[in-house]
């Protein structure tokens, strides 16, 4: 069984080794937790999870092997509407109604009847005995009673009854393959500060002002140091209009998040691809246009660039003059995604769609060519490979 649970993991992707393996085999074999399927998941979790990014992948399979943390999909719960489980009324059973309630008949019974009911049910059910629902008898819901059931969506217990709780999966927020928050993108953006200390010394020195003290004796000498500023320089060009419209909330997210980390940022928007023109206003007007020759001309080759944008729009966009949509371009936009390349020696290309989709798009295919190893998916994974990628070439 654990050979398998080991097989299990490496098959997808969760990076375990055979030294991990074995330590985990000494661990049972010294006895170090007691007999207990609970412990036993926080020992091979301490043991075998070396990322935190990792945690929810592996109760997903812990749960595949062994049975206690099912896994239906993406979940289960996350496939229940919320007005399903929403609070209207609460109905008060007497205590000779609650005891000709009987228990359903096991946990292997209730999982069975809980997966039928998941591809069978189709609306909100309120006051009943056999749906997911609210306020009734069913061994399924929120706010009733069942003398033995699953509470789903409930945010306290009340009668004490409940043989399986089941809420989000308490790890989804740390997996890498998710779309990011503000917080992470800042997380993973501070990789890519380059920190001097440049000015007048304003900041407090402890350490030095420890050696300084005891040196002369024990008299308190103080020392102050030149504050560290971060001299990265960032051009952040956002496609903006169209199909991004779906993606508006994750730009806006990383706009902020760039904003925050880097003093030194400067932000255009364009639409579908690049041409001759850019802007700073989001609604595009046209009265607030810089050519793009003028961009390259006012910003160094150190800027680092990153271009965001979906790369979804007809081919002919990218390959031919006058093949824009909202325009007559007179160069391709293939031509100035080359001159930015070849202006700036470091451009990434993030992507809101999922890598998964990009093979099913030409023209994100022919953004890639001009963009080799270079185009990263707009999520935890991605940015970070992305911010690797330019701190590669700095």
């Amino acid at each position: 069984m654990l050979l398998h649970f080991f097989l299990i993991l490496r098959n997808n992707q969760l990076k375990v080794s055979l030294r991990e393996y074995l330590d985990l085999l000494k661990a049972l074999e010294k006895e170090a937790v007691m007999p207990s399927i609970n412990n036993f998941y926080f020992l091979c979790r301490t043991v075998l999870v070396k990322h935190e990014q990792q945690l929810d992948l592996f109760d997903r399979l812990f749960g595949e092997v062994f049975g206690q943390l099912q896994q239906w999909g993406e979940e289960a719960f996350a496939e229940i509407p919320d007005e399903w489980l929403q609070k209207n009324s609460l109905k008060q059973l007497t205590e000779e109604e609650k005891a000709k309630l009987e228990a359903f008949g096991g946990l292997e019974a209730l999982m069975e009847r809980f997966r039928k009911l998941m591809q069978e049910q189709k609306e909100r059910h309120e006051g009943g005995n056999k749906w997911i629902g609210t306020g009734g008898t069913s061994p399924f819901g929120a706010w009733g009673y069942n003398p033995a059931g699953y509470r789903i969506g409930q945010n306290e217990s009340r009668h004490r009854k409940a043989v399986k709780v089941w809420d989000k999966r308490e790890f989804k927020e740390l997996d890498d393959s998710r779309e990011l928050d503000t917080r992470q993108f800042k997380m993973a953006l501070r990789r890519l500060r380059m920190l001097t200390r440049e000015g007048q010394a304003t900041d407090f020195d402890l350490e030095e002002t420890i050696r300084r003290t005891a040196r002369s004796g024990g008299l308190l000498d103080l020392a102050y140091t030149v504050p560290k500023t971060n001299q990265v320089k960032v051009l952040l060009l956002l496609d903006i209009g169209g199909s991004m419209d779906e993606h508006i909330a994750l730009c806006e997210q990383l706009f902020a998040a760039t904003r925050y980390e880097f003093k030194q940022l400067e932000h255009f928007y364009f639409h579908n691809c690049l041409y001759e023109r850019v802007w700073k206003q989001e609604a595009r007007h046209r009265t607030a246009m810089l050519s793009t020759e003028t961009l390259f001309q006012s910003y160094g080759r150190d800027y680092k660039v990153i271009v965001v944008g979906d790369a979804s729009m007809s081919p002919y966009e990218i390959l031919y003059k006058g093949g824009s949509v909202e325009h007559m371009n007179p160069e391709p936009g293939r031509y100035w995604l080359s001159r930015l390349k070849e202006h700036f020696r470091n451009c990434i290309w993030l992507n809101p769609v999922p890598e998964k989709e990009w093979d099913f798009t030409e023209s994100i295919a022919l953004i890639q060519e001009l963009f080799p190893e270079q185009m990263f998916p707009l999520t935890l994974s991605g940015l970070e490979k992305g911010v690797k990628t330019l701190q590669q070439h700095s």
